[in-house]
Order: C-alpha cells, then sequence, then structure tokens
C-alpha cells in the first residue's frame, strides 16, 4: 500500500517514551510539525491487554494531530501482525515499525534495535506486518548495532522489497544510544541502497541542522525528538527555513505560557497529579537558558497543585 509522503517535506516527531504523548503532539503539530508517532507500543503488550490503561493511554490521539503513526515493536511476526490489523483501523495514518529502541528493557527481548543484529527476522516482522496493516508501513532503524555492524544500508533493501513506504535512519549505533554524533555517512548510504524516501534523525535542533542534513545525504525529510522537549517551535524554525519566510524565536514569556498550557491539557486529560509529575521536566526544558531557571526548576519538583505550579511561572515570569 502506497503512502503519501508530501507531509514528509517538513520535519516529523520523533517517538519518546514519557515526553511525545498526545497534547505534546498537538503542540508541536501546531507550531508546524509534519508528522509524528506515538510512543511505542509492545504489539504482544496489546495483544494480551488491549484495554489496558497503559495501552490506551499510549494509543490516545486527536483528530487534528495530523498524519500519525501507530509504532509497534516486537520480534514474532504473527503477533506483529495482528497487532498492526486491529489498530489499522482506529485513525492512524500509518503503522511504524521501531527497530531502533536501545533501551536494555527492549533489546534483552530481542527486539527494537536487537532487530539489527537478525536481518532475516527483521524482514520477517516487516513482511507480516505489511500483509495483515490496512495502511502504509514504515520502519525505523539505527545505523547498526555497533561500529563493527553498521549494516542500515541492508536493512534498509529489506524493508524496502518487503514492500515498506518509507524508512528513518538514526545514524547512531545501539551502542551510541545518545551520545556521540550521528555519522550522516551512513544515511547517505541508505538513500543510495533504495527507491524508497529515507528520514533523517539524528543532532537535528534547528533549520541548519535540517538543511545540512538533507544536502549531504540526499533524505526526503528529516525526524527530531530531544531538541523538541521545550523548544517544540523548532518545526516552525525548519518549516519557515524550508519555505525561505522569516523565523523569530519565542521569548522566555512565550515559552513558560506555552508552558501553562500544555499543564492544563496535561491536567484536564490526565488529571492533576500526573499533569504536575510530568511537567517538572518539560518546564525545566521550557525555561532552559534563562536568568534562574536551576531556581524555577528546583520550587518547582516541590509542587504538587497545577495552580502552584501556575503560580510560580508567573512570579518567574513577573521577576523577569
Amino acid at each position: 500500500m502506497s503512502l503519501d509522503l508530501n507531509f514528509f517535506g517538513g520535519a516529523g516527531l520523533c517517538p519518546m517514551a514519557g515526553v511525545t504523548e498526545n497534547t505534546f503532539r498537538v503542540i508541536c503539530r501546531e507550531l508546524g510539525s509534519a508528522f509524528s508517532t506515538t510512543e511505542m507500543v509492545s504489539a504482544k503488550g496489546y495483544l494480551m491487554s488491549p484495554g489496558h490503561r497503559a495501552a490506551v493511554e499510549l494509543l490516545m490521539h486527536a483528530e487534528h494531530e495530523g498524519p500519525l503513526g501507530v509504532q509497534l515493536f516486537g520480534r514474532e511476526p504473527s503477533a506483529m501482525a495482528e497487532a498492526a490489523r486491529r489498530l489499522s483501523g482506529q485513525g492512524f495514518s500509518f503503522v511504524d515499525i521501531n527497530m531502533g529502541c536501545p533501551a536494555p528493557k527492549i533489546v534483552s527481548g530481542g527486539e527494537g534495535s536487537a532487530l539489527m543484529k537478525e536481518p532475516l527476522v527483521a524482514g520477517r516482522v516487516i513482511g507480516a506486518a505489511l500483509k495483515a496493516a490496512g495502511l502504509p508501513v514504515t520502519v525505523k532503524i539505527r545505523s547498526g548495532w555497533d561500529p563493527a555492524h553498521i549494516n542500515a544500508p541492508e536493512l534498509a533493501r529489506i524493508a524496502e522489497g518487503e514492500g515498506a513506504s518509507a524508512i528513518t535512519v538514526h545514524a547512531r549505533t545501539r551502542d551510541q544510544f545518545y551520545s556521540g554524533r550521528a555519522d550522516r555517512r551512513v544515511i547517505a548510504d541508505v538513500v543510495r541502497a533504495v527507491h524508497i524516501p529515507v528520514i533523517g534523525n539524528g543532532d537535528i535542533a534547528s533549520f541548519r541542522d535540517a538543511e545540512s542534513m538533507r544536502r549531504e545525504t540526499g533524505c526526503y525529510g528529516v525526524a527530531l525528538g530531544r531538541a523538541a522537549r521545550g523548544n517544540p517551535w523548532v518545526f516552525r524554525e525548519i518549516a519557515c527555513g524550508m519555505q525561505g519566510e522569516a523565523y523569530a524565536p519565542p521569548t522566555i514569556g512565550e515559552r513558560l505560557m506555552m508552558a501553562m498550557r500544555h499543564l492544563d491539557m496535561l491536567a484536564a486529560l490526565h488529571g492533576e497529579e500526573r499533569a504536575v509529575r510530568e511537567m517538572r521536566g518539560h518546564i525545566a526544558a521550557y525555561a532552559q537558558g534563562s536568568r534562574g531557571c536551576a531556581k524555577l526548576r528546583a520550587k518547582v519538583m516541590t509542587l504538587t497543585r497545577v495552580d502552584e505550579v501556575r503560580s510560580a511561572l508567573q512570579e518567574f515570569l513577573n521577576e523577569g
């Protein structure tokens, strides 16, 4: 099944566990993200307990999020196929298969980036999901398992051969996790190896980064994750740059007003306790680089109510 990839012309939002839930994706979409995916969902876990609270919350999404994929992980072709089949009718634009997660608890089960070590198994997983899904399927991979085993081009060719519509390459090995620099040469190698669109990922935090990634690798589009936390305006910056339009970065006032809105959205969706807990990290990111941000971060860590957090943010703005 083909996928309309016009939305890949800008920058997409990569999933981050505990960060890119529904509300944050909506904010990023409003500020110009081209596409996003859910946080990754275990195919086996979903099939065993589809109504479990964790699964329901991970799969929660809004119609106005724009192009949204459901990201699945697993190593059993039958489980991946059935999960893809069941989820295809729930309002998602595509199914994304995660073969890039480096977390020990994921790779210890032979899932995520561990599948980079088993190309034949990876191919069977992709093929099974494609046959069962009623949606286009994309795949996210890393450069390889370690520097001695850089096999992203091989995995990309397998994905293309199975019928994948696009592939995202995080240009770090599993051994690197998120340290060091992404090796763009690997993305360029993948671009030369396949005919399907390749999305470049790794070390993109500005339009300049996105533009140089595309120029150096020939990739169709780019996707980013960590750089968007606290700065979802990065999507607007990239979109403006690609369209040749002027871009003005947000002021600290605009950033903290967005933090208040983000807090209110989380509270409305998940309740006060969870909203306050999850916003602690977000607020630190929104305020990063401003004078007194360390003091604000320490204060927010002690608060438990939405009104207290809002007051702390307003006080910080007034003092500034």
